[in-house]
């Protein structure tokens, strides 16, 4: 499941792109529009600060912006930053213990295949994409 620190990191992207004119975005107008706690965002701001995907910059004219085009973010890369690894089961996590059934254990196929399918889900969508509306409203995530 997607908590909530993945879903509004997305929201703030998408929120970020559609509001760039080249100048920072305070992070209170941000969290106005978005109806999310500026501290909250504040959490999730600085990871994605401390990753690359956006700049920031304090004082008078400060707050946030993206550091890529927005067709250049992957919604899995934003996801897998703020979730961690978006894998179905505990065995595939990167650095878990082997598991002593994994060489004859019957769903582990399965739990690849599922876990391909996820990452390559989220992989094909873009901040980009998620800034398309298909009625021309505004956009839930």
């Amino acid at each position: 499941m997607i908590s909530t620190r993945g879903r509004y990191a997305l929201r703030v992207m998408v929120d970020l792109a559609e509001h760039t004119t080249g100048a920072f975005t305070p992070l209170k107008e941000v969290a106005e529009r978005q109806e999310i706690s500026q501290k909250y965002l504040e959490s999730i701001m600085s990871n994605l600060s401390k990753s690359g995907f956006v700049e920031g910059a304090q004082g008078k004219g400060g707050g946030y912006r993206l550091t890529r085009a927005p067709e250049d973010y992957k919604v899995g890369e934003i996801l897998r930053l703020t979730e961690g690894p978006l894998v179905p089961v505990a065995c595939l996590e990167p650095g878990s213990k082997p598991c002593s059934m994994s060489s004859h254990c019957r769903t582990l196929p399965m739990w690849n295949r599922l876990n391909h399918v996820i990452n390559d889900f989220f992989d094909s969508y873009t901040i980009a994409d998620l800034m398309q509306t298909e009625d021309g409203g505004d956009y839930i995530i």
